[in-house]
């Protein structure tokens, strides 16, 4: 799985094709297929009734990897959005199109490396490469002050990693050289003292919370999203903002537990004023992407309140939350990159009536705003249900925060819907999408149903390793 995209990317980046032919795109759909359909024999091969991660390999010296119920499910969500993303590409035009493509299956490969890491070192080394070619994926085809949020991004991130670095370092120390994540849940819990926890939990937490990204480390995200092409959205929305989340659930909560209770209060703090002005803020966008930008941070807040939350269904329901998130976040990225291919424009004033010129792109992008918005049925309503019922069982007098939350979301995604969809019908006539285009919405939606009706098929692999969390470090 991590082969293929590399050796892909190493490929394009040496053979010459015809530029934007139509052979050297279906290279990355070749391969994005062949990882998918891997990724898809590994879930049907995984026990999870079995404790501990499974498929482990070693690699040279201490290095290794592997998977239990969390990362299989991040790398599952990030195969399949690669996939969808591979399949935008045929139907797209591209300047340098094998350079872009070469970074694009190369960051498939990094991102799933993040996932499958069981060395702090290795997770280090790979969650600081993901960003390497996203910078030049915004910085080279974005928009136009693409180099300025490129550069943001790029700097929010690494500077934040710095602390990261230096509380690896300190635990290398301290621990004489282990860098197993396994073992370090081990050490690290039982033998630093409360004041250690804390300095290094907030180590964590300033790389952590500025990849998710929290309030008030938020500012990069709406201008890289903005600056962005289409599929730089997609996996900045889907995949990349949930290394944070994740990175709460494998290093901050089984490591550090006792400065993760100190510091949940905090945090659910965080959340609520996240949740509650971003949702706010994105009330008052005139510009598509930003407002689904700051939708994004809202909906993380539900996310990071669950997990910090310590009730086996507040973090069951943050990691949905994030497969969720993902699926809707990637659908309306790509549906507004569909219109802005047309129109040229992301002012939403400029948009109105598509549903007399896009009907089949407006019957889709009403089914992700009701996702998004967490209409039963929907995958985002049982993200956001759980999340609060979490909630509710450790923190209930901030339940009706989170209650509010979900009002806002409806407030400003039906306003969406009203202007772009059934609004003043616009001057520019804009032509529907195409079958290719049409066939790739229409996974998301089914998937988004489909989890929305049968949520089990991804708490199934989840349940065992949050239970054994819980029990191990808070119980």
């Amino acid at each position: 799985m991590i082969i293929f995209p590399v050796v892909g990317a190493i490929f394009l980046s040496i053979v010459r094709f015809k530029n934007d032919s139509l052979s050297v795109k279906i290279i990355p759909l070749f391969i994005c297929s062949i990882v998918l359909v891997l990724n898809i024999v590994l879930l049907l091969k995984f026990n999870y009734d079995k404790s501990g991660f499974q498929f482990t390999q070693q690699l040279i010296d201490n290095l290794a990897v592997g998977l239990d119920g969390i990362s299989i499910v991040f790398v599952s969500l990030t195969t399949f959005l690669f996939f969808i993303c591979s399949i935008f590409i045929l139907d797209s035009k591209f300047q340098k199109l094998q350079p872009f493509l070469s970074l694009f299956l190369l960051l498939e490969g990094l991102i799933i490396c993040v996932f499958v890491s069981l060395n702090i070192i290795m997770f280090y080394v790979f969650f600081e490469a993901v960003l390497i070619p996203i910078f030049f994926i915004i910085g080279i085809w974005g928009h136009q002050d693409k180099v300025y949020a490129a550069f943001k991004l790029f700097l929010y991130t690494l500077f934040g990693s710095l602390l990261f670095l230096v509380a690896i370092i300190y635990i290398y120390v301290f621990t004489d050289g282990v860098t197993s994540i396994e073992k370090l849940s081990v050490i690290l819990s039982h033998k630093l003292t409360i004041n250690e926890q804390k300095w290094l939990w907030l180590a964590f937490f300033s790389s952590f919370s500025i990849k998710i990204p929290m309030i008030p480390f938020h500012t990069w995200l709406p201008n890289a999203h903005v600056q962005a092409p289409t599929i730089g959205s997609v996996i900045l929305a889907g995949i990349l903002i949930k290394i944070g989340g994740y990175g709460f659930l494998r290093f901050s909560l089984p490591m550090l537990p006792e400065a993760s209770i100190y510091f949940s209060k905090f945090i659910v703090i965080l959340s609520i004023i996240a949740l509650i002005y971003t949702s706010l803020i994105a009330f008052a966008q005139k510009n598509i992407k930003k407002l689904i930008a700051y939708s994004s941070i809202a909906h993380m807040s539900f996310m990071t309140a669950g997990i910090f939350s310590f009730s086996e269904y507040g973090i069951l329901g943050s990691i949905f939350q994030m497969v969720s998130h993902g699926l809707i976040s990637s659908a309306l990225f790509l549906s507004v990159g569909m219109i802005y291919d047309r129109a040229h424009t992301l002012d939403i004033d400029k948009y109105g009536g598509l549903a007399l010129s896009m009907p089949k792109f407006s019957f889709m992008f009403i089914i992700f705003s009701m996702a998004s918005v967490g209409i039963p049925g929907t995958s985002g309503f049982i993200g956001e249900f759980l999340s609060i019922l979490g909630i509710f069982q450790s923190l209930r007098f901030v339940t009706a925060f989170f209650a509010i939350g979900i009002i806002l979301s409806a407030v400003y995604m039906l306003y969406l819907c009203k202007k772009i969809i059934w609004g003043q019908h616009s001057n520019v006539m804009i032509n529907d999408i195409t079958k290719i285009e049409l066939t790739l919405l229409s996974f998301l939606a089914i998937f988004i149903v489909f989890l929305g009706l049968c949520p089990h098929v991804v708490l199934d692999y989840l349940r065992l390793p949050v239970q054994q969390l819980l029990v191990d470090k808070f119980f």
